[in-house]
């Protein structure tokens, strides 16, 4: 079957061992200096390592390749806890994820212990169904709000280029401090969109790179960005502005204003 999976180049590989770490699924190792890919079968195609690589050796393309099974991962995790070697996985399996199927994260209680990285920046697509939004706006006296959010990690720096929940979504790029500053921005801004947060004040490097590449190797339907009114957030404004102009692609875009009190500026 032909799906998304990573690529290694050698020749820029310093054999750091960061995408290792990155790699939740175990996919990948360090062999004679090198990061090396041990199945095809064990690698999801959302590229968590792509960011933890100083030397831009992995990138994500589109080949001939064994299906994603999670199950096989699931076990060979398992036996890497416990100190055991893993074993090559199997060319076919019957139990194999079709690739253009969106990733769940298991529950917790399923999980092995991880092997190194971050657990928090293993790519999700969340869920939400109209009883649970229901249940969740009648279980008190008081209305409660329910999050709107619907896709994990949501750091612009975290967040995979290729993850399926980008595909058709409309965008919300917002700056860190929007959250805080305007109380109903679950309601009015992140619901139906994919989210993304920065802020370009505190954040090392610029966005543009990654914007583009997000932009550019996805459909995405809109983009609307989020800011305060403070100087130092036009600097996600333009990130986004100079993402649009080198993805090549004619995407809708609008911006809207926060002020520093909680009231919209500009819409």
């Amino acid at each position: 079957m032909k799906r998304k999976i990573i690529k290694i180049d050698e020749d820029k590989c310093n054999g750091c061992g960061l995408c290792v770490n990155a790699c939740h699924e175990g996919a990948l190792v360090i062999e004679n200096g090198k990061a090396k890919l041990i199945s095809d079968s064990y690698c999801d195609g959302l590229g968590n390592c792509l960011p933890e690589c100083p030397t831009n050796a992995i990138s994500i393309i589109e080949r001939e390749a064994d299906a994603f099974d999670e199950d096989l991962v699931m076990k060979n995790m398992a036996k890497r806890a416990q100190g055991s070697h893993s074993e090559p996985a199997p060319s076919h399996t019957a139990s194999a994820v079709p690739s253009n199927s969106s990733f769940t994260a298991p529950a917790a209680h399923t999980h092995p212990p991880v092997h190194g990285g971050c657990p928090g920046s293993r790519a999700m697509t969340i869920r939400r169904t109209a009883e649970s939004t229901a249940s969740a706006s009648t279980s008190a006296p008081v209305q409660q709000s329910t999050s709107e959010l619907m896709q994990w990690p949501c750091q612009i720096k975290l967040v995979p280029v290729n993850a399926p929940y980008f595909e058709n979504c409309d965008l919300l790029i917002a700056a860190d401090c929007t959250a805080y500053a305007y109380a109903n921005i679950h309601k009015d801004f992140m619901k139906n969109r994919i989210t993304l947060i920065g802020c370009p004040k505190l954040d090392e490097g610029d966005y543009s790179e990654k914007l583009t590449a997000i932009l550019a190797n996805n459909n995405i339907n809109s983009v609307k960005i989020l800011r305060m009114e403070v100087p130092c957030c036009g600097g996600i404004v333009n990130a986004v502005k100079t993402a649009l102009i080198q993805s090549g692609k004619m995407i809708p875009w609008s911006i809207v204003v926060i002020g520093t009190d909680g009231e919209i500026r500009q819409s």
